[in-house]
């Protein structure tokens, strides 16, 4: 009999960081960056205004990593044993494309961390899920994760109107679409 993949003991190192499954382990951490009203203010779906939607959102990612065929992947990134943000893989319905997303805490920013985690992720989707193709979308005013983008060798591919963050969901917003 097949030995069932545990999901749940995925563990990717690069050069300077860990990412980890995503969990309950990480809520003070997790809270600290993913409620920060400012460092989050590009975001569709955070920044996360109490206690209990982070505990929600760790909670869906802890019981996801425990499904036999996960619909999406949620990473804690660590640098130095310290929890310093998230990234992400959602996969598309067929299971061949995955949606890219990180956020990270505001000291870690600008030192290349997302796009290190990012390589990491993708090169491990390739492996482990057969995924060749990656998209990822950003708010067309964040810099640096446009330019994070780039540097992972995406193309823009869209600019659309439509979108509309948590923190001015009146706002409407430019969105940028990039695609590996």
């Amino acid at each position: 009999m097949e030995q069932l993949k545990n999901w749940n003991e995925t563990r990717i190192k690069t050069e300077s960081l860990e990412l980890l499954p995503q969990g309950m382990a990480f809520f003070d951490t997790t809270h600290a960056y993913a409620s920060d009203r400012e460092n989050m203010r590009f975001m569709i779906n955070l920044p996360n205004e109490s206690e209990d939607a982070t505990k929600e959102f760790l909670k869906g990612a802890e019981a996801e990593w425990k499904k036999e065929n996960p619909s999406f992947f949620e990473f804690a990134i660590l640098e130095e044993g310290k929890h310093i943000g998230g990234i992400s893989i959602y996969l598309d319905e067929s299971k061949t494309s995955g949606e890219l997303g990180w956020c990270l805490i505001k000291s870690a920013q600008g030192k290349g961390y997302a796009a290190e985690a990012a390589k990491a992720l993708i090169a491990w989707a390739k492996e482990e899920l057969s995924i060749n193709k990656f998209i990822a979308h950003c708010d067309s005013e964040n810099i640096a994760s446009w330019k994070t983008m780039e540097k992972l060798g995406m193309k823009r591919i869209s600019c659309t109107g439509g979108r509309f963050n948590k923190i001015a969901p009146t706002e409407e917003r430019k969105e940028f679409l990039y695609e590996l």
